[in-house]
């Protein structure tokens, strides 16, 4: 795919790759672990279908409640993915301008693609995830993937890693050499033993 310097036209690339790994799974595969600590698969599927509901309550404005469970969905993964992928686009896209700055809590001000590059990050390093869990290709798109392993090396702070019995999201990076393949060494940067 040529390349895109719209970060929408980004976020939709990081939504097809998700949603194409999600598509292929197959239903025996549902309860395998992952290399996201302490979800099976189809708890990290439920986790990108909760998230698309709250990355548009974020696109629209709305302060999205992140500490609430998401709902388990067992079946009908990639309407329910599909679906929340056209609200989340559409609503970013009426958002309109991001070359501006936000304001992020915890965070100050930021760009105010900020939240669609997290996103995008989001997207692919639990597309990797379910790649691996699931025995699928983990050469995946590769402007994506830059993206997200750029935003993560900015935006990724030592104070958000940790243990996951502390809450923490991300586990500490783990060492990989600098020619692995880019999506290994994504994982590696965001906690996940390649």
């Amino acid at each position: 795919m040529p390349e895109t310097t719209d970060p929408v036209d980004l976020l939709a690339r990081a939504l097809r790759l998700a949603g194409e790994v999600i598509g292929a799974i197959e239903p025996d595969q549902a309860a395998l672990p992952t290399p996201c600590r302490s979800w099976d698969v189809t708890d990290l599927v439920s986790h990108l279908i909760d998230d698309l509901r709250q990355f548009t309550l974020r696109a629209t404005g709305g302060n999205p409640d992140w500490k609430a469970p998401a709902e388990r969905v067992t079946d009908g993964w990639q309407p329910a993915f599909d679906t929340g992928a056209e609200e989340l686009l559409a609503a970013w896209r009426r958002a309109g301008d991001l070359s501006g700055t936000v304001q992020v809590p915890g965070m100050g001000e930021l760009p105010a693609r900020f939240p669609v590059d997290q996103q995008i990050a989001e997207l692919a390093v639990h597309a990797w995830d379910l790649a691996t869990a699931t025995g699928q290709s983990t050469d995946l798109d590769e402007q994506v993937g830059r993206a997200a392993l750029s935003w993560g090396q900015g935006a990724l702070r030592p104070e958000f890693r940790g243990e996951e019995s502390a809450g923490r999201a991300f586990g500490p990076e783990t060492p990989i050499a600098p020619d692995a393949p880019l999506y290994d060494r994504l994982a590696a940067y965001f906690g996940r033993r390649p």
